[in-house]
């Protein structure tokens, strides 16, 4: 007799091939969507699939999760599956709570996902998800990139985080579950009127008599998805033809620049900030509203740790030296996560910015042809206060620097969004 539930495991387990990993795990909350998918997954195992690694995130913040977390190994003791729990405790009672725990637990499954050597990890967000985070997304006014579906993979250092049920419902994963007299931890918070997630599915909920359903928001954040493609691609081509990498700076002609579209313009200066900071998000809203009034008008401007000066009507993005004012690392390290520094190494040398102070003892830096305004936030070993080289300044003294996000990096951030 065939088994009804066949197709949903081809769809739990299809974005695995053709190059399916030697190792999966998989982030079980005890809800009834991760459980479903530790259920598919751990099936899949048997069949020949890879062996299965379960991770539970307890973040302290209700009692019952460490009660759910005993639930889920229990599950998962039964399954033959290998678990464990991860406890966070880093909460400090301010600021975005939600966030934080968000980047809490992602970091910790990263972390989890190298020391076992498990180069996947499989999240239980389904398309009810991807609906609620579209109207959520809705209320606050979002454009294109904030209308277009969740990632179905991404990369936190060397795991790759993947989405392998963010096309099924809801509902479809509970009677999974029912038909095989499965339970799962009900979390009271679903129900609580004061989280947004919450009021969002009520929403949908009584939206349903206008034939706004779950799936109708997904394929509408689906079609987001695919404008949004074509509009990095477009930022992509931009870059190509026009952009320069000059040792870490990227240079941009002010006249071309105030060509595009905004949704060009604005795309690809947040692009290059995004890459020269190397922050996790770009800057939004007015703020780039702000830099893109000031390239029009000539002005130069500093946002999100980058300065953009206009010379001989050239755009000239850099790492503003304010951002990097303080940071020390010792010399064999990576400075400002881009930037390698190789030579003799003298005993208690490091590595900062070469600042004003510095600048002035490297008598050739005119010859070098980068401004001031770039040198100053330039890496550069210091001594016991003493300035020993700067490499991108003229002052070498066996001394070079590397750039580690080069030119092909910046191109391959034109299409990563």
């Amino acid at each position: 007799m065939s088994d009804p539930f066949s197709i949903l495991l081809d769809r739990a387990t299809s974005m695995f091939f053709p190059d399916r990993p030697e190792r999966l795990g998989v982030a079980v909350s005890g809800g009834s969507d991760s459980l479903a998918l530790l259920f598919l997954l751990a099936r899949w195992s048997e069949q020949g699939g890879p062996p299965i690694f379960a991770v539970t995130v307890d973040h302290g913040l209700r009692p019952e999760a460490a009660r759910e977390a005993e639930f889920v190994k229990g599950l998962c003791d039964r399954l033959g599956v290998s678990h464990q729990t991860l406890v966070w405790e880093g909460w400090q009672g301010s600021g975005n709570l939600p966030d934080a725990a968000r980047r809490a637990r992602y970091a910790l499954m990263a972390d989890w996902a190298e020391a076992h050597d498990i180069p996947k990890v499989a999240l239980g967000h389904t398309l009810n998800d991807q609906a609620e985070t579209f109207l959520m997304r809705l209320a606050r006014e979002a454009g294109v990139d904030g209308l277009a579906s969740m990632a179905q993979t991404w990369r936190e250092g060397m795991t790759e985080f993947c989405r392998p049920i963010l096309g099924v419902e809801r509902d479809e994963l509970k009677a999974y579950l029912t038909a095989r007299g499965h339970s799962w931890c009900d979390d009271p918070t679903n129900d609580d009127e004061l989280y947004e997630r919450t009021r969002a599915r009520q929403a949908i909920e009584a939206l349903s008599n206008l034939g706004v359903t779950p799936r109708t928001l997904a394929n509408v954040a689906h079609h987001m998805s695919e404008v949004r493609e074509t509009l990095y691609w477009y930022v992509f081509l931009t870059g190509r033809e026009h952009a320069q990498i000059d040792r870490g700076d990227v240079v941009f002609p002010r006249k071309i620049f105030r060509t595009l579209q905004k949704d060009i313009s604005r795309r690809l200066v947040q692009t290059i900030l995004k890459w020269i900071s190397g922050s996790e998000y770009a800057p939004r809203g007015r703020s780039v509203d702000f830099l893109l009034e000031a390239i029009r008008g000539g002005t130069g401007m500093t946002l999100h740790g980058c300065e953009m000066t206009v010379v001989d009507d050239m755009l000239r993005f850099t790492r503003e030296s304010q951002a990097v004012d303080g940071l020390r690392v010792s010399a064999s390290d990576i400075w400002d996560g881009r930037w390698k520094l190789d030579g003799p190494w003298p005993a208690g040398a490091e590595i900062a910015m070469l600042g004003e102070t510095g600048l002035a003892e490297c008598p050739k830096w005119r010859e070098t042809g980068l401004p001031v305004t770039t040198l100053k936030a330039t890496p550069a070993v210091w001594r016991d206060g003493h300035l020993v080289a700067a490499p991108l300044a003229g002052l070498t003294n066996g001394w070079t620097a590397h750039l580690l996000r080069d030119q092909d990096h910046f191109f391959a951030a034109l299409l990563a969004h």
